[in-house]
């Protein structure tokens, strides 16, 4: 992944638990979600389920827990709904050394997208509040398919004019692993609840304070992790 040949080298960010530590957020959410549907509470080993996945795998999760029948459509709702007016009324922590590096980014002109599998309401309402800029924004609303499939990641390349093979794309989950390497991408992870190991093609670092930009695009500081632990995303990512 360099600049040889004229190569346009870009950088795809997800969102959830990478640049944000949108936990809290989707606990709060749906723990009041399924309060509503008269399940027997959420806890983390729920969130891990659903790591990295969409709104419609979730609301399926939440329904097969459910004690009381809920059109999909309205439990969608009651989940975006709450989870979009707690980033409006409270805001939500960027994860440590996302604004730096994002600013090392576009000081060294690398086109950067936001690909994530969140609605698009919840990714305006994370933008607005963070104030974060990208050149380009993929979110579920964009694709037919979301993370595991690779369209998420082929679709920013196309819309960064770049090759996806020359796009480095930072995530911190499984299903979005899969997806960017599907699509083609070198893959930088940050993995949250479940570990991501090693792999061709592959870096995994702890944090992203532990990445710097260079003319051959993103390079860890130190020697990478083998494995990694810490933050969470959820519906999204």
């Amino acid at each position: 992944m360099t600049h040889q040949d004229d190569a346009l080298t870009a950088v795809l960010f997800d969102m959830d638990g990478l640049l944000i530590d949108s936990e809290p957020l989707w606990l709060e959410a749906e723990t009041a979600v399924m309060a509503r549907l008269g399940g027997d509470g959420w806890t983390t080993a729920d969130q891990v389920q659903l790591l990295g996945g969409s709104l419609d795998r979730t609301v399926r999760y939440l329904l097969a827990r459910a004690r009381r029948p809920v059109p999909p459509e309205v439990v969608g709702e009651w989940l975006m709904s709450g989870i979009a007016e707690q980033v409006r009324d409270h805001g939500v922590p960027v994860q440590p050394g996302a604004r730096e590096l994002l600013a090392e980014v576009a000081a060294a002109g690398l086109p950067h997208a936001l690909v994530t599998s969140s609605e698009r309401r919840f990714m305006d309402a994370v933008l607005a509040r963070t104030g974060l800029r990208f050149d380009a924004l993929v979110c579920a609303e964009d694709v037919s398919v979301t993370k595991p499939d690779p369209e998420p990641y082929l679709l920013a390349a196309k819309l960064l004019g770049a090759d996806p093979a020359c796009c480095f794309a930072l995530e911190d989950s499984p299903s979005g692993v899969a997806s960017a390497e599907a699509a083609g991408c070198r893959v930088i992870a940050v993995p949250s609840l479940v570990p991501i190991g090693s792999a061709p093609g592959r870096t995994v670092v702890r944090s992203l304070t532990e990445l710097r930009v260079t003319p051959d695009g993103l390079m860890p500081r130190r020697q990478p992790a083998d494995h990694g632990a810490s933050t969470h995303s959820d519906p999204g990512g």
